[in-house]
């Protein structure tokens, strides 16, 4: 299973890390994913989620 967002499918990202001596090595960002329950047509269901979604409201949390 990727690493992404159900709702938006924000995935990782290629980087460089950045040495003193300007070397580059290749890295990974990963989305701030975090597990929500959430109401879909009534249900609760349980999602990865970013927390760009969750702050803008995509999604209707369940209580």
């Amino acid at each position: 299973m990727a690493y992404r967002c159900d709702v938006c499918s924000k995935g990782a990202q290629a980087a460089h890390n950045v040495s003193h001596s300007n070397r580059k090595s290749r890295k990974w960002q990963n989305p701030n994913l975090q597990p929500v329950h959430v109401l879909i047509d009534g249900q609760t269901k349980r999602l990865r989620v970013c927390t760009r979604c969750i702050r803008s409201n995509r999604i209707a949390k369940a209580a």
